[in-house]
């Protein structure tokens, strides 16, 4: 019984929370996200474009080379005269300059043009003990907080003071632990703690 008492206190936290500070920005396989707004977020840096993300290319003066294309799962794109780029990785500015490199060869200095037009490559997985565990695409800068409500939030069994985050990066799986009921507790004074693509959130 102590157990439900306490996660409905984490629930009831949580909703107000979300509503304080308008945390709920992503939802499962939402509507591609807007690119703008993904590089706009200070604490994400400048985006790097990922699989499975749309670019829009442009090379002025030159049609039959200027397209909307996907990054492919190996993290590279297509385009005539240059067959297979490797774009993962690198911000839209990188790849411009490499694509233009590339067609010197081709074209007398090309000017080349790179916007992420749709981002579906920043993904994170919710498991455990939330209403709708699953892996769901968020938008650049969001945090736990995010990810929890769009998995629904906790169950009447969540134990959200002992949730872990586990994070691939360096070639290591770092776990981060991460209390709920004390970042909600101090929620003014803590620091967000703001997801990177691939990272699992687990709840006990």
């Amino acid at each position: 019984m102590s157990r439900v008492i306490r996660n409905r206190r984490s629930s009831a936290a949580l909703t107000l929370v979300l509503a304080l500070t308008g945390a709920a920005c992503a939802a499962a396989v939402p509507a591609p996200a807007n690119a703008a707004t993904a590089s706009a977020t200070a604490q994400a840096g400048e985006y790097r474009i990922g699989p499975d993300d749309v670019l829009d290319i442009a090379v002025w003066n030159n049609e039959e080379i200027s397209r909307t294309v996907p990054v492919r799962p190996d993290g590279k794109i297509s385009l005539p005269l240059l067959n297979d780029v490797h774009a993962a990785g690198l911000t839209a500015t990188q790849l411009a300059e490499a694509l233009a490199q590339k067609l010197e060869r081709y074209i007398d200095s090309p000017e080349v043009t790179v916007i992420v037009a749709e981002i579906h490559s920043f993904k994170v997985s919710v498991l455990g003990q939330v209403r709708s565990a699953g892996l769901y695409e968020m938008s650049r800068g969001a945090t736990v907080l995010d990810a929890i409500a769009v998995a629904g939030g906790f169950t009447d069994y969540a134990k959200p003071a002992r949730m872990l985050v586990i994070r691939n990066g360096g070639g290591r799986t770092h776990k981060i632990r991460f209390d709920f009921n004390e970042y909600v507790d101090r929620a003014r004074t803590q620091t967000p703690l703001y997801l990177q693509t691939g990272d699992v959130i687990v709840v006990p």
